[in-house]
């Protein structure tokens, strides 16, 4: 459970903002070292590129927050990781390895990070879902 500290804004960027921070204290307590943030292309963005004993992992956050006009209904921030944003995920991981001259065969991890916000108690609930991408 994480704490949500700063100002209330709701807006969707604010939120995602504040999720992908929130990831980001997650990571770097589990021992991850945070190469890149939101390394953006006209075709995608990848949220969070990290490093952890030699292996490269790269982390799609999504946000939700809940508890402010009303409960938790339902709605799984993973669920908007469909086909097509995994294609553009694939693409962009690609583009990355190319850009920073890494290896094409090298190994990666694809990784999904759901942030529960509750707005009310100014808590976070995190939810990792490991190894999207086979």
């Amino acid at each position: 459970m994480a704490y949500i500290r700063g100002r209330a804004d709701f807006s969707t960027s604010s939120v995602g903002r504040k999720g992908e921070e929130i990831a980001r204290d997650f990571l770097h307590k589990k021992g991850f070292q945070i190469v890149c943030v939101n390394y953006r292309k006209k075709w995608g963005e990848i949220d969070i590129v990290a490093r952890k004993d030699e292996n490269l992992h790269f982390i799609e956050v999504k946000s939700i927050t809940y508890g402010l006009y009303g409960e938790y209904k339902g709605h799984k921030p993973e669920d908007n990781v469909n086909q097509l944003k995994l294609r553009h995920i694939r693409r962009m991981i690609g583009t990355y390895l190319f850009e920073n001259n890494i290896d094409p065969e090298t190994e990666f991890s694809f990784h999904v990070i759901c942030v529960y916000m509750d707005m009310i108690n100014r808590k976070a609930r995190i939810k990792w879902i490991r190894d999207i991408i086979p």
